[in-house]
C-alpha cells in the first residue's frame, strides 16, 4: 500500500512538473513571436538573430522563399523601406502543438495593416493588407531558447472561410 501511495505521489509530481514546463515553453514561444512582431512594427530587423535560427526559412504570401537570416533580413528591410514602412502587424492568437520536447508547430493568427506594393504608393488598384493572416511556424529549442526555424504565411479569405466544409461536419 505504501509503495502504491509513493508511486502515485511521484507520478503526480512528474505530471505537475511536465505541465509547468509546457506552460513555460508556451510563454517563451509567445515571447519570441512577440519579438518578431515588434521588429516588424519597428521596421528594423537587427534583433532577428535573437528569435530565429541561422538557417531560418520563410515563404511569404506571394511565394517568395527566403533562406537563412541574411536573405530574410535583406528582404524584410528592403520592403520595409517602401510598401511596409507604415504597415502594422498585430498578434491575434497562437496555437502551439509540441511535436517533441524541443520542436513545436505553431499556428499564428495575426492582422496586417494596409500596404501598397511595389513602391508604397496608392495607385488606386494595388492595396493589399488590412486582413487577417495565418502563419505556420516551426520552432526549435536550442540551448534552452525557442527559435523560429521555418515559417509560411497566407492571407485568410473571409468568403472562403465562411464556406469551410469542416465548419458544418458532424461532431460525432
Amino acid at each position: 500500500m505504501k509503495k502504491m501511495l509513493l508511486t502515485g505521489c511521484i507520478c503526480l509530481l512528474w505530471v505537475t512538473g511536465f505541465a509547468q514546463q509546457r506552460e513555460k515553453d508556451q510563454t517563451a514561444i509567445n515571447a519570441q513571436i512577440d519579438a518578431m512582431i515588434a521588429d516588424w512594427n519597428r521596421h528594423n530587423f537587427d534583433k532577428m538573430e535573437t528569435y530565429t535560427t541561422p538557417d531560418f526559412d520563410w515563404v511569404n504570401i506571394v511565394g517568395m522563399w527566403w533562406k537563412g537570416q541574411k536573405e530574410n533580413r535583406h528582404g524584410l528591410e528592403t520592403y520595409h523601406k517602401t510598401f511596409f514602412k507604415n504597415t502594422p502587424q498585430t498578434k491575434t492568437k497562437t496555437h502551439i502543438r509540441f511535436l517533441t520536447d524541443d520542436v513545436a508547430l505553431v499556428h499564428l493568427l495575426w492582422g496586417v495593416g494596409a500596404f501598397y506594393p511595389p513602391d508604397g504608393i496608392d495607385n488606386g488598384h494595388n492595396k493589399m493588407g488590412d486582413d487577417e493572416e495565418l502563419a505556420t511556424l516551426v520552432m526549435v529549442k536550442q540551448k534552452g531558447k525557442w527559435l523560429i526555424t521555418a515559417g509560411h504565411n497566407i492571407v485568410i479569405d473571409p468568403f472562403a472561410a465562411k464556406n469551410n466544409p469542416v465548419l458544418y461536419m458532424s461532431k460525432e
